[in-house]
């Protein structure tokens, strides 16, 4: 069975940091961290299975398929596969505008 690698771009990092801080001031730290291991787990998943998300809708519409997601409802996580290894772009609320967010991270800077 292939490995692959799971990269976490500063950009994801700094999303799970901010996502992070607002779990634990508006719920609770222990609700921070559950969500802080499941994502990690899910993401971690993708070592072993990193075609099994699908194109993001909002990409599909503007003609993009390089990126696929997965979910830990509410939050969705965007990754590229590249090689060996899988960029893991956004981690995000996905309740947030997310076609504005995609083309501003992913469309404009990756093209």
């Amino acid at each position: 069975m292939n490995r692959y690698k799971v990269r976490y771009l500063a950009s994801a990092r700094q999303d799970l940091y901010d996502l992070l801080v607002f779990l634990a001031e508006k719920e609770s730290p222990h609700r921070a961290l559950g969500v802080l291991q499941e994502i990690r787990k899910l993401c971690g998943n993708l070592e072993t299975v990193p075609q099994r998300g699908y194109v993001p809708p909002e990409l599909e519409e503007l003609g993009s398929r390089k990126f696929l997601e997965i979910h830990f409802k509410p939050y969705r996580i965007i990754y590229q596969v590249s090689g060996q290894i899988v960029y893991i772009h956004i981690v995000c609320d996905g309740r947030r505008d997310m076609q504005s967010l995609l083309k501003r991270r992913l469309l404009v800077s990756n093209g």
